[in-house]
């Protein structure tokens, strides 16, 4: 079986890689790994075909370093055994991941000792993004890249590096420019879509000369990995979230068809989770709710009916009234336990010793619990939420806070059992 164009021309070196070079020029970081002969664990993440594996694979033949591939999704523990056992004869393995993000937790438990150990160096590859995707397990002990799309002149020169490399058509074939910017357009940053639209291209001519018409067979539909302007689908993902925020509801709509036509409902359901806690929250929790329900039936349905639920869940965030008192109360909380930490009080503690009868949180009083200081001495008068004013329910739980907030509350549990 023929292997594709992509795999046989995969860079064996650093200097071969076209792109991201953040990280493999003369100051990144691969770079300086390579320089030193010392690899780490890393997680590589960033839109497909913009060179996650190729790089991982250059650094390991680089380094001379023996490595294994393992897809997270089809590989099973019979073969992180195999990779193991083999380690262990070696003093050390590379173990090249795809899919990082889809590793189980049964694989997780298998595996991470011997990232902990040193025997297995973990480099994973991902598509997601890994503060979200990947478990902590995993992130803490890697170091984490991001890669980027490539530019039109990127994606065009790994075009005429095909043409003429040795394992790829040798000088054999002749790319019309105007059918290279057409690949180049549709690929937007993705290096393999782009080389498959060429081999394709290569195999449906018969005197070894693609042109443009023979290109446009193959690119009506456009890679929507990535975003159009070459910062990466992320981007793609934060502009549909800010439209959303400012209100833009025929912005948030054409991001939505944007994913939509990439198809992935998962990154869809996470921003619109977020958003709806985040930026509509309080103000409309009507909307928070629908918004999970209409997550849950996009799911339930699967494209192409999912747009229908996704696209009423859009309008609704868009135009509701905002609040963001939510996020703020519980940012300011962790900025103040950032800085400094305080003891809880004794009486609000599971078992606390001690403590006399007078002094024990009072189960059977429910007219002292609004009375009661529930922040620790140093800080009891700190203030973390402030209601905001976009929507009637808040409005009412700010009337209700300020009622609350008159009462002065006190650590002296002894004292407050005694009022009646």
């Amino acid at each position: 079986m023929k292997q594709p164009l992509a795999f046989r021309i995969r860079p064996n070196h650093l200097d071969d890689i076209i792109g991201q070079d953040h990280l493999v020029k003369d100051d990144g970081v691969l770079r300086k790994c390579i320089e030193s002969s010392q690899l780490f664990s890393m997680i590589f993440f960033g839109p497909p075909g913009t060179g996650k594996t190729s790089v991982a694979i250059a650094m390991a033949k680089q380094l001379k370093l023996p490595f294994r591939m393992f897809n997270a999704v089809t590989g099973n523990k019979k073969e992180l055994d195999q990779i193991f056992a083999e380690a262990k004869l070696t003093d050390g393995l590379v173990l090249i991941m795809d899919e990082v993000h889809r590793l189980n937790r049964d694989k997780q438990d298998h595996l991470l000792p011997h990232i902990e150990d040193g025997l297995i160096t973990l480099i994973g590859a991902t598509t997601a993004n890994p503060y979200f995707a990947i478990n902590a397990a995993i992130r803490s002990r890697c170091h984490i890249f991001e890669f980027y799309p490539l530019s039109e002149t990127q994606c065009k020169g790994a075009l005429y590096r095909a043409l003429n490399h040795p394992q790829g058509f040798e000088h054999t074939y002749k790319l019309d420019d105007d059918a290279a910017d057409a690949i180049v357009k549709a690929c937007n940053g993705d290096i393999r879509y782009a080389l498959n639209v060429l081999e394709i291209s290569a195999t449906s001519v018969s005197d070894h000369h693609i042109t443009l018409s023979v290109v446009k067979q193959y690119v009506r539909i456009v890679s929507s990995h990535t975003e159009d302007s070459g910062d990466g689908y992320y981007d793609l993902l934060s502009g549909f979230q800010k439209s959303i925020r400012g209100s833009d509801v025929d912005g948030a709509i054409y991001y939505l068809a944007r994913l939509i036509q990439a198809n992935d409902i998962d990154s869809i359901e996470r921003r619109l989770l977020v958003t709806a806690y985040e930026d509509i929250g309080l103000a409309n929790p009507a909307v928070v709710a629908r918004t999970i329900a209409a997550c849950d039936t996009a799911r339930r349905v699967g494209f192409p009916e999912a747009r229908i639920p996704l696209s009423v869940a859009v309008i609704d965030l868009c135009l509701s009234p905002k609040s963001k008192s939510g996020i703020h109360a519980i940012d300011t909380a962790l900025t103040l336990i950032d800085q400094e930490n305080h003891q809880i009080p004794k009486y609000l503690r599971l078992t606390p010793v001690d403590l006399s009868d007078e002094e024990r949180y009072p189960y059977d009083r429910p007219d002292v619990w609004p009375k009661l200081a529930y922040l620790p001495e140093r800080i009891k008068d700190e203030q973390f939420y402030t209601p905001g004013s976009s929507g009637p329910y808040e409005a009412i739980l700010s009337k209700n806070l300020d009622e609350l907030r008159k009462k002065k509350r006190s650590h002296n549990i002894r004292a407050l059992k005694k009022e009646r």
